[in-house]
């Protein structure tokens, strides 16, 4: 089998299928991969979303026998919208995050993905692959950056010359013996742009994130988000994309290759008061497509009540009052009261001390003290 040819073939079918960059990498262990995930846990700087072996992270042997290659690919992204919607007095909105438009990413890497590996198949029978997108056990910027997509950036993100950080990744092992592309050389240089921008300082050091400071991870979270974060959250819905506007590389960066991609003004930025009221049918309705759908509605709603607190926006206090007074979970009621707080007035300051006279819930009645307290300052 001549696998130089057959790279090449798979390098030109991949362009005729919507992929934007492909790569090839050994499959050897991460070697230096392994020790900075080591360090991350030791730290406590891990979301918790990620694969908990670390081993199997770094160590394609244990995910498939015998494995030769990695191939890595990526989809570009749009970083603007061809509407604009604007959020005003009496109708605020949040905003999902750039990775959350359009289709699920992981659902366009997927189906990618799986005609690359039939289209192997078709020329190797013998050949075995297996794929994985975010989800998986491997690091797809570790992948991405050793098959030479691009180099690993400050802000800990892919960052490609052509189309910046604004890229999807995904990877395929496989028992193939490809020709390893060469790692890019780094090229952010003396710019510490992201760090300066990151809002909670979860960028430590280039290259170092501490997840638990990040308002991507913060805002797909279920619990009460710490008191620290609230007003750095401002009306993010969905992730955050601070560390990559600041950055230079993504300047006038901007590809709508993909219509499934593509963002609809009226989902990835809606109305924040109409969220409040979603049930689970009509939440998976509006939003059930978007990557930002992946932890049901309760993280979504909670944003949504912060945002409506960052826009001090006095129209929603009624609504803001149901939520405090009527919603069976504590984490919505409380963050009800801290927004009622926030935006203040009379009128929250009333409802928050009836509700307070009924509540039960010891975490809700601390929040129901915490308005008060803000409208009292």
């Amino acid at each position: 089998m001549n696998y130089d040819q057959l790279k090449n073939e798979i390098i030109e079918y991949s362009k005729t299928i919507g992929i934007d960059k492909i790569g090839f990498t050994t499959a050897n262990t991460f070697d230096g991969l392994k020790n900075r995930l080591l360090r991350q846990q030791e730290l406590g700087y891990q979301s918790g979303f990620e694969e908990p072996d670390i081993e199997k992270r770094v160590n394609p042997s244990l995910l498939m026998e015998q494995p030769r290659s990695i191939i890595s690919i990526a989809l570009a992204y749009p970083s603007k919208m061809s509407e604009r919607v604007t959020s005003k007095k009496g109708e605020r909105r949040g905003l999902f995050c750039r990775a959350s438009w359009g289709l699920d990413y992981h659902l366009i890497l997927k189906e990618r993905l799986k005609k690359l590996e039939d289209f192997i198949m078709e020329k190797v029978p013998a050949a075995r692959c297996k794929s994985m997108v975010d989800t998986g056990e491997l690091v797809d910027r570790a992948v991405a950056e050793r098959a030479g997509i691009g180099w690993s950036g400050k802000n800990c993100a892919i960052i490609t010359p052509e189309f910046g950080s604004y890229v999807y990744l995904g990877e395929m092992i496989t028992n193939l013996p490809f020709e390893p592309d060469e790692p890019m050389e780094e090229r952010c240089g003396d710019c510490n742009k992201c760090i300066d921008a990151c809002p909670t300082g979860a960028l430590v050091q280039g290259g170092q994130i501490n997840a638990q400071r990040c308002i991507a991870f913060l805002t797909q979270t279920k619990d009460f988000i710490p008191d620290e974060f609230r007003d750095k959250i401002g009306n993010r819905l969905y992730g955050c994309d601070s560390c990559q506007t600041a950055c230079p590389e993504n300047k006038g960066k901007n590809y709508q290759f993909h219509d499934e991609m593509k963002a609809e003004p009226e989902v990835v930025k809606p109305l924040l008061k109409p969220i409040l009221y979603l049930s689970n049918r009509s939440f998976k309705a509006r939003f059930g497509q978007l990557s930002g759908s992946w932890r049901g509605k309760k993280p979504i709603q909670r944003n949504a009540v912060i945002a409506l607190a960052h826009f001090k926006d006095e129209t929603a206090v009624d609504d803001l009052t149901i939520m405090l007074k009527e919603d069976s979970r504590p984490v919505l009621r409380g963050t009800a009261a801290w927004a009622l707080g926030k935006i203040g007035g009379e009128k929250a300051e009333q409802e928050l001390l009836q509700a307070k006279e009924k509540e039960t819930d010891t975490d809700v009645v601390n929040e129901i003290e915490k308005g008060l307290r803000l409208i009292k300052h």
